[in-house]
């Protein structure tokens, strides 16, 4: 009888953690993403930022030896890299429902 006691007294303590632990706090952040990217597609739709249309002109002034040290720096894919972080800093900081 006191192996059984052991066992279940393991077990109790190994699900007590899993449902007191794990779940509460995966439950918890799940629901900040969900939050989080619901914001992000609600500001996205809005037309809270303005809208660039000549954007591809400012680029076409760009003389192809700058493009060579913009590619080889990989600056196209490192710059939507920084512009999401900086999103993601301001809505982590700064909604209260997130931070």
């Amino acid at each position: 009888m006191p192996l059984f006691a052991i066992i279940a007294s393991v077990l109790n303590a190994a699900l007590g953690f899993v449902f007191r632990a794990s779940v509460v706090k995966w439950a918890t952040f799940f629901a900040l993403w969900y939050v989080v990217t619901e914001f992000v597609v609600a500001i996205k739709s809005s037309s809270f930022f303005p809208q660039v249309s000549k954007l591809n002109e400012a680029f076409s002034g760009i003389p192809s030896g700058v493009w060579y040290w913009l590619d080889l720096f990989a600056v196209s894919e490192g710059t939507p890299m920084i512009v999401s972080a900086v999103a993601a800093r301001f809505l982590i900081r700064r909604l209260p429902v997130i931070g």
